[in-house]
């Protein structure tokens, strides 16, 4: 029993000795009372422990196991101290975490049940920040249905009975200011369940930054106060609509796009020096990042992250990713990141029953668990839960100044039944199986990146026919920028894995296309899901000897590039890499050497110069007036050509494609004008590996009907090539 009435009781000193106590703030620091303010202190490596005052010190009495209290007599109003505990080995000063106030408020709760906050990754996580005078990190994370939770690291040697955190019982969040630690700090939370279990400890669903695996802790990082250099980008990038401008998107794996000579990865600042400057030589408008956030596995490419806020150490601290980005931006190039809101693996140590209970997945596992890739599914009809995905959309727009978001396996998300069996799934009360929540919570995502940062844009991996993907949400479209089009990409790779003896029975497939190629503002991908998992490298896919396959590749690359849509290429493919993609080595960078590899390389290169200045290839990549078939129907010599169109005034691109090894002569086209088209790319030239068979670097039509058109040409049409004429004058 305690001895005087201001002492605690000793059942409740056990209860803080066991970190089973209700109130940790409610015992520990100061308490007024009817004599003044008592002080108690919980420190368990502390053989005595003395009051640091201005007036002067005061020893606290000894409890026990480390617990030591005192009374201050007379003092009346809340005062600051510091503690000065001492054992054999020697003496040291704090201050005392418990005898600081709150630092979030009644709104912050509201806003995050409502699900509305949309900067709560400026109140949760690990915020370094000064707080009534004194430097130190502010903590908060979301664990509603927990008994305790508690602040661990290397500060307390990971003891969970030093720092019980304050619970905020009306929306579920604990909070504790830890005077003292600095950036670099290694931090968990220990929770105790509703059924007294102790957890396994959990990584910080906020932390900025976290340790390089197979460690998984969380660390205490600064991330807004990072040097921009980017106004001058960051205010151009919106000045035009982002479907009627260029967008030539390099898809890129930074662990395996190149590696240091020791095998290990590049840093961010070895990336930006190395990747940034190739990718811009190559004319790619934008580089698409694997997911980059923090992930345990390498194997699972970034898609199956743990920590959403924090830029995989596998390549350096948050400050070096957002000089990646900046300096991504200094030379032109927009930053677009694979986000993945779709599902989270259930590793320990991640969200996964983060507070002893189905907290951010589904409880029910037919809507809560992903079959397919053994993984949890996000709660999308929870409001907690969906603040906490879109703050993460804004928090890399807003802090790494991103130019934009692919969003991963959104069919997976749309549908109830997704890679389900019947029994498997459960269905609305309708019957039907579209995810209603997760539908709000997709617009409601799309609403707040184009409202905060209407200069970047969001693409979506979505392979079925859902309306409206990438239609306005106040057209009741999902409200997304673009929408990849896998179809396209299906049809287009079979197409080209075909012998030509063959394609005249296929010529649909590439037509086919065009049919619905304006229902949605389209991305033309051929990503790293194409050349892994024994689906065989660009090369590879392509049929004949080594000659027709390169040949074959440049029509493919030169007919993508030439058809209406956003164009995404995976690195590697862009030099013809001849093996699979493995995510664990360096891209086979060694193949430049040979000529076919190099001649493929410069013909993507002068792709994107082309797509880039000549409007006609982009202006209306999403618009029905930006095309107009010429020659549809000529299956028999497997032959298409269109025209591209752009805007009033812009000179019309003349696109032919011959995809058999067959030269054709004087092949007849329609033209709109009559006189010189220039030829400004034939993927046969000479310079790429092809057999230099073209029309001189010219035509001229004549006043002669043809295909519907007022003019018409003929042409040479070389063996598995696609030529670009550009109307030059009359």
């Amino acid at each position: 029993m305690a001895g005087t009435a201001w002492q605690a009781a000793d059942a409740e000193i056990e209860a803080i000795l066991a970190a089973r106590h209700p109130d940790p703030f409610g015992l520990l620091g100061p308490h007024k009372t009817a004599t003044g303010f008592v002080v108690s202190a919980f420190v368990p490596e502390a053989q005595s422990i003395e009051l640091v005052l201005p007036r002067g010190l005061m020893t606290m009495i000894a409890r026990g196991q480390g617990f030591f209290e005192v009374l201050v007599p007379g003092a009346v109003e809340r005062f600051s101290y510091r503690l000065r505990a001492s054992h054999a080995g020697g003496a040291w000063e704090f201050d005392d975490p418990y005898r600081f106030e709150p630092v979030l408020g009644a709104t912050d709760e509201h806003l995050l049940i409502e699900g509305t906050h949309r900067r709560l990754y400026e109140r949760l996580g690990a915020q370094l920040m000064t707080h009534v005078g004194v430097a130190g990190v502010h903590f908060a994370v979301w664990a509603p249905n927990a008994k305790r939770v508690s602040l661990v690291g290397d500060f307390n040697r990971w003891d969970g009975r030093r720092h019980p955190m304050r619970k905020r019982i009306d929306s579920g969040l604990w909070e504790i200011f830890m005077p003292g630690l600095t950036a670099g700090a290694v931090y968990k939370f220990e929770i105790l369940s509703k059924n007294n279990e102790i957890l396994p400890l959990k990584a910080d669903p906020f932390g900025f930054s976290a340790e390089k695996r197979p460690s998984t802790a969380s660390v205490v990082a600064r991330t807004d106060e990072f040097v921009w250099h980017d106004d001058a980008f960051m205010q151009a990038r919106g000045t035009d609509e982002a479907r009627r401008t260029p967008m030539s998107i390099y898809e890129v794996h930074l662990g395996s796009w190149q590696r240091r000579g020791d095998g290990d990865f590049l840093s961010y600042d070895e990336l930006a020096a190395q990747l940034l400057p190739y990718v811009a030589d190559m004319g790619f408008t934008h580089i698409e990042l694997l997911p980059i956030s923090e992930h345990p596995l390498d194997a699972s490419w970034g898609y199956q992250p743990i920590g959403l806020f924090a830029p995989s150490k596998r390549f350096g601290d948050p400050a070096g990713f957002a000089h990646f980005v900046d300096a991504a931006h200094a030379i032109g190039i927009g930053v677009i990141l694979d986000w993945v809101p779709a599902h989270f693996p259930t590793d320990i140590h991640g969200l996964a029953h983060f507070d002893g209970t189905a907290l951010y997945e589904h409880a029910d596992p037919r809507r809560g668990f992903h079959p397919d890739w053994n993984t949890a599914i996000y709660d999308f009809g929870r409001r907690e839960v969906v603040s906490f995905l879109c703050a993460n959309a804004l928090y890399w727009l807003d802090r790494y100044h991103l130019d934009g978001l692919r969003v991963d396996a959104v069919a997976s998300m749309l549908y109830l039944d997704y890679s389900r069996k019947d029994g498997e799934w459960l269905a609305n009360p309708d019957g039907s199986n579209d995810n209603r929540d997760a539908v709000a919570f997709i617009r409601q995502f799309n609403q707040l990146v184009y409202g905060e940062h209407p200069g970047a844009v969001t693409i979506a991996e979505e392979s079925t026919s859902w309306p409206g993907v990438s239609r306005p949400v106040h057209e009741d479209g999902l409200g997304f920028g673009f929408k990849w089009n896998m179809g396209w990409m299906n049809d287009t790779l079979n197409y080209f894995a075909l012998e030509p003896v063959h394609r005249k029975w296929h010529h649909n497939d590439l037509t086919f296309a065009l049919t619905y190629t304006f229902s949605e503002n389209f991305v033309l991908p051929i990503s790293h899901d194409e050349v892994v998992h024994g689906k065989s490298s660009i090369i590879g896919k392509m049929p004949g000897d080594e000659w027709q396959r390169f040949a074959n590749a440049r029509a493919c690359f030169a007919y993508m590039w030439a058809h209406p849509g956003k164009k995404l290429l995976f690195m590697g493919l862009e030099f013809g890499q001849t093996s699979e993609w493995n995510f664990d080595t360096a891209l086979d960078w060694h193949l430049l050497k040979h000529h076919f590899h190099y001649g493929l390389q410069s013909l993507v290169r002068d792709l994107n110069h082309q797509y880039r200045t000549v409007p006609a290839l982009y202006a209306r990549d999403c618009e029905p007036e930006g095309f107009r078939w010429i020659v549809v129907d000529d299956a028999q010599q497997s032959v298409l050509a269109w025209l591209r169109l752009g805007r009033p005034g812009d000179a019309p691109v003349a696109v032919v494609c011959n995809l058999t090894p067959v030269t054709r002569h004087g092949y007849q086209i329609g033209l709109p004008y009559a006189g010189i088209w220039r030829e400004i790319l034939n993927s046969d030239a000479a310079e790429y590996g092809g057999s230099g068979l073209g029309n001189l670097g010219q035509i001229t039509a004549s006043a002669t009907p043809s295909h519907g058109f007022p003019a018409s040409a003929q042409i040479l049409l070389p063996p598995l090539a696609v030529v670009y004429f550009q109307y030059a004058e009359s």
